[in-house]
């Protein structure tokens, strides 16, 4: 399974569990909790949103439909990640928020399943910096011209790319390592 729900069915199973969090979060924050070694469970909820009251999603649910593909998309060879973020018919403005938020949430994710600062390539550092930046951004900068959408898949881009790298460094690279010893 590596498609993932969509953003209005997410974000109606983040509302019934009573979750202040909006798609681009939690997808975020799974993202980075994945990426920097956190563990595929089950019960992601708790761990991604650091509150082990969360339920556990149930199996075949939309939240746990989200972790399966997630986790198929990040191992996935052929690079198929997806970011999950606004409504594509949303504002400019509003998939701008959606894309910070998703890195405010990803670093968030990231360095709870780190802990430490892990061992990252000279890229991988990199990645994680520009991450920092762009969760600090503010869709203010932004009008609705066509110069602006370019400039947001761009940047939606390289999140894609900037993520995939982190969870090479941290995840594939460890397994790789584990191979050769």
């Amino acid at each position: 399974m590596t498609e993932l729900p969509a953003v209005n069915d997410i974000l109606k199973a983040s509302q019934s569990l009573g979750l202040g969090a909006s798609p681009a979060e939690l997808h975020g924050g799974l993202c980075g909790w994945l990426a920097a070694g956190g563990a595929d469970l089950p019960a992601w909820l708790g761990q991604v949103l650091a509150d082990a009251s969360l339920p556990v999603p149930e199996p075949d649910s939309v939240l746990d439909q989200l972790r399966l593909a997630t986790v198929a998309q990040l191992e996935d060879r052929d690079f198929a990640f997806e970011l999950v973020l606004a409504d594509t018919a949303a504002p400019l403005q509003a998939r701008t928020d959606a894309l910070f938020e998703w890195c405010r949430a990803f670093l968030g994710g990231f360095g709870l399943a780190s802990g430490k600062r892990p061992a990252l390539s000279e890229e991988g550092e990199e990645a994680l910096q520009d991450l920092a930046k762009l969760a600090q951004a503010s869709s203010d900068e932004f009008d609705a011209g066509e110069e602006d959408e370019d400039a947001l898949a761009e940047i939606e881009e390289f999140v894609r790319v900037a993520a995939l790298l982190l969870h090479g460094d941290c995840v594939m690279g460890s397994r790789h390592r584990q191979r050769l010893n």
